[in-house]
């Protein structure tokens, strides 16, 4: 399934940078999608098209039920969701990255008190160490990428029924067309094994999707709590 090395270490990277439920999140993607995905799929999937079984010796036959079946790879297309997925998370760590540095070059500036005549702002967003705050720009940065975390997973969703128009992986497929002249049944390896792991990637999709939306409205919860409070004690 290949190296998820720089995929694992840019989204341990987020995670010092994310909620609570931003941590469960990162933990559901790599324990539960990841992990099991790198893990189980080779075993159970293996090569789809040399495994199915036709009931004909057509040359092509095999070759044109696969195509029409399974336009792309299960297996391709989990890992194409999970990369999409976690793209709006690499451009929030983009922007907090770029928060970061620019604050750390207001405390270097503020150290070195090179021009008094010049304000400087102080660091609004992050500490010493490197720990950012979520408010402000890098609060609607967050939100949006929740947004369109939910859009992305919730895209893929849909577009696995339409693409295989099927939940359960069927025993036999019965396909006619291009080099099969006949109605030809084709036989499903694995069938039951491949019905658990669809079930278990969509239930880890839905999870993701009920998660980010918990997330955004714990956020704006949170958020409307502290302006209250704040509003209080100004008073």
């Amino acid at each position: 399934m290949g190296d998820w090395s720089f995929l694992s270490e840019m989204l341990d990277k987020v995670e010092s940078h994310s909620t609570l439920l931003g941590k469960v999140w990162m933990s559901i993607l790599f324990i539960f999608r990841i992990f099991i995905l790198a893990a189980g799929v080779d075993g159970i999937w293996g090569d789809e098209q040399a495994n199915m079984d036709c009931n004909t010796l057509s040359p092509g036959c095999r070759n044109a039920c696969y195509d029409a079946s399974f336009p792309i790879s299960h297996t391709r297309f989990w890992v194409l969701q999970i990369l999409t997925v976690s793209t709006p998370t690499f451009i929030y760590l983009g922007h907090v990255m770029l928060v970061i540095r620019k604050e750390n070059k207001l405390r270097r500036q503020l150290g070195q008190k090179c021009d008094s005549n010049r304000m400087i702002k102080s660091p609004k967003y992050s500490d010493e160490r490197g720990k950012v705050q979520l408010k402000g720009l890098l609060l609607v940065s967050y939100m949006l990428q929740l947004f369109f975390k939910i859009l992305l997973e919730v895209a893929f969703i849909v577009g696995q029924y339409f693409i295989y128009g099927f939940i359960l992986m069927p025993n036999v497929i019965t396909f006619k067309g291009g080099n099969c002249r006949t109605d030809t049944d084709c036989y499903i390896s694995r069938p039951t094994e491949k019905s658990v792991f669809i079930i278990f990637m969509l239930a880890m999709s839905v999870l993701s999707v009920v998660l980010n939306i918990i997330e955004i409205f714990q956020l704006m919860i949170s958020k409307m709590r502290h302006r209250e409070n704040k509003s209080i004690g100004s008073i």
